[in-house]
């Protein structure tokens, strides 16, 4: 899943995130989706989450959990 839409998206979910300052080089950080941040239920850069460290950013991947 490519974390575009809202609804694929879960709290405690391992996800990559695009941060702010690497926008322009496309840096992926991973790490465990601690609160949603964007309102609409989808959005073309990818949906904006704070990670449970604190980071935010775009989701770039949602990795599947068994």
């Amino acid at each position: 899943m490519n974390g575009q839409k809202r609804s694929d998206v879960k709290v405690g979910a391992l996800v990559d995130i695009v941060l702010k300052a690497d926008q322009r080089t496309g840096k992926l950080t991973q790490g465990r989706v601690g609160r949603l941040l964007t309102k609409s239920p989808n959005h073309p850069h990818g949906i904006k989450v704070m990670l449970a460290d604190g980071q935010v950013g775009r989701i770039a991947k949602i990795y599947e959990e068994n």
